[in-house]
């Protein structure tokens, strides 16, 4: 079977040297990512969400043992509709372009997609969560994943971060990368922001004053600043916050993994700014 033969509308591919798997597989490292603009979701329930959610598909790769399968043409049909490629390959190729060896059978390749810190317009009730230096992209998976589940609004990157858009990181949101809004910018840009914005600014802090359960959350909107997880809060941006708050810790350990303290406050300030309706769960 020829390198270029075509299935339908299905470019069928099995070597590693295309050219086009190659473009694929260099997602895997930022610079590629930033000069392409695009980044891999692998799974085929992220692929068909980010579909509905309106993302822009580049190229869906799908392994040739789903030929047949109903959902996947359906998905294949729609990324053709869309103006993207179609590719059908062999697992060998899905295990390169993922580096897993047990790969799943559907990946896509999606546009990257930002919010500019200029166009958060927060309202009464709104939460949002600012990460600041977050450097390990499993944390801030797990910290989209969690602002989805609690219906906080989005995520803000401050400083230097992780990116957002690494293969390791969209693993990690299960998919909430493509519901939350992600935007970034410096310490200075974000300060000056959450004035202009009149947001209530509340930090935790190893040093905070306050225990987190304590303030009343309420009264305007809300964003939830927490630190890197080596050196916490510089002291321009503890300064910056209207409360410092600090989570108790009853062990050994002197602090929680930043995931988990995200989590932990992310739920106490909904409980306040909007509760969860009935019926509402993990």
């Amino acid at each position: 079977m020829s390198e270029n033969r075509r299935v339908g509308q299905v470019k069928e591919v099995t070597s590693l040297a295309n050219p086009i798997v190659k473009d694929i597989r260099a997602l895997a490292l930022k610079k590629y990512r930033d000069q392409q603009g695009a980044f891999m979701a692998e799974g085929l329930k992220l692929v068909i969400d980010a579909l509905d959610l309106g993302w822009t598909i580049r190229t869906l790769v799908f392994a040739r043992s789903q030929r047949g399968n109903a959902a996947v043409e359906k998905a294949a049909a729609r990324t053709v509709a869309a103006g993207g490629l179609v590719l059908e390959v062999p697992e060998k190729v899905l295990v390169a372009i993922t580096r897993r060896d047990n790969p799943q059978a559907v990946l896509g390749v999606f546009s990257q997609r930002w919010t500019a810190l200029s166009d958060i317009r927060p309202r009464e009730g709104d939460v949002w969560v600012a990460l600041d230096r977050v450097r390990d992209p499993g944390n801030l998976g797990t910290v989209i994943r969690t602002v989805d589940a609690a219906g906080a609004r989005g995520v803000i990157l401050v400083g230097e971060t992780t990116d957002p858009f690494s293969l390791e990181t969209v693993r990690a949101t299960m998919g909430s990368i493509f519901a939350v809004p992600v935007a970034r910018g410096g310490a200075e840009a974000f300060i000056g922001w959450t004035k202009a914005a009149k947001v209530r600014l509340v930090g935790t802090h190893l040093e905070g004053s306050v225990d987190y359960r304590r303030p009343d959350y309420r009264g305007g909107p809300l964003v939830l600043l927490m630190g890197n997880e080596q050196q916490g809060l510089p002291e321009a941006l503890a300064q910056a916050c209207d409360t410092l708050i600090r989570i108790p810790q009853a062990g050994r350990a002197d602090s929680l993994n930043l995931a988990v303290a995200t989590g932990v406050a992310l739920y106490e300030a909904r409980r306040h700014a909007f509760p969860l309706a009935e019926g509402d769960g993990a």
